[in-house]
């Protein structure tokens, strides 16, 4: 059995004081939102529950959908790479960005270069040295009978939206990782920070603009779990694939509070089973409790057709 652990949007407290021309930008309303709102909600002391409850399952391996800043500042960018470096090394941890790790044009470069390690499949996709410590999406690695493939939906948005885009070049590629998974009878994990699927039409102005581009392809190639963030709270959807629908699994946010509902802070373990026609798949949601522990919120199961 292979244990996959998720956890989410962890908008990594406390926020560095920006510096005023810093906030010269969309920052000011991140800035405000988080002072106002989210200082008091995202907290450490939460971030740290859930993680020391992750290592306490002892996963394969642990996935990180994005956002794991606030306001894209340069000193949360390191804060970000030593977070990463503490929850384990590349050959443990991967990570995709999140829209708030590209709150403001160019931030994408700092991810890029500091995650890198934690953001680069098997082997390196460029003969080009230059590329070598940059991470390039998508990205597929290799767990056990399990194949990882790395998104990117982060882009720099307009001020009060906070949409992702994946763009053609990238899906053309995800749909070759795809193919070479099934290819290797290995079960492919798709990891994007952004739902691949608008659920609540209110949320309009934070949906993936061209998710059409995922479905098409997973509904084309095929993919056996897709894990995402973004949408802070605790859900359990599908997409339609090749031989039936498959799974989408979002999790609330890393840091969040506990509460009665879906959005308590928590994450998921994935486990996988493999038999001669098909894949198990429990999934069990962890999230935090009032009493200050961490406790089981859901169990879902799914059998996958396999090759």
């Amino acid at each position: 059995m292979f244990r996959l652990a998720h956890i989410s949007d962890v908008h990594l407290p406390a926020l560095p004081q920006p510096r005023l021309r810093e906030l010269a930008s969309k920052r000011i309303i991140g800035y405000v939102n988080w002072r106002q709102n989210r200082k008091q909600a995202m907290t450490e002391g939460s971030l740290d529950l859930l993680t020391t409850d992750i290592v306490d399952a002892d996963p394969d391996h642990i996935v990180v959908t994005g956002d794991l800043t606030n306001l894209a500042l340069r000193q949360e960018f390191e804060n970000a790479r030593l977070w990463l470096q503490a929850l384990g090394p590349p050959t443990k941890v991967t990570a995709i960005p999140g829209n708030h790790d590209a709150y403001v044009p160019r931030a994408h470069h700092r991810y890029r270069a500091l995650w890198a390690p934690w953001m680069r499949g098997d082997i390196d996709e460029t003969e080009d040295a230059e590329h070598i410590d940059r991470a390039i999406f998508p990205f597929m690695r290799r767990k056990g009978n399990v194949a990882i493939i790395g998104l990117s939906s982060a882009v720099a948005s307009a001020p009060f939206m906070a949409t992702g885009r994946l763009g053609r070049r990238q899906t053309a590629r995800l749909e070759t990782l795809l193919q070479e998974a099934w290819d290797e009878r290995l079960f492919r994990v798709i990891l994007v920070h952004h739902p691949p699927k608008l659920i609540d039409p209110g949320r309009a102005l934070r949906r993936l603009t061209d998710g059409y581009r995922l479905r098409r392809a997973v509904e084309r190639f095929g993919a056996e779990l897709v894990l995402h963030g973004h949408d802070h709270i605790r859900a359990v959807t599908a997409i339609r694939g090749p031989r039936g629908t498959v799974p989408v699994i979002g999790v609330p946010a890393g840091s969040s509070g506990p509460s009665d509902g879906p959005k308590s802070g928590g994450y998921a373990l994935h486990e996988v089973e493999e038999s001669p026609d098909c894949w198990h798949l429990t999934v069990i949601h962890r999230c935090l409790d009032e009493s200050g522990g961490v406790k089981e919120a859901m169990r879902v199961q799914f059998d996958i057709k396999r090759p």
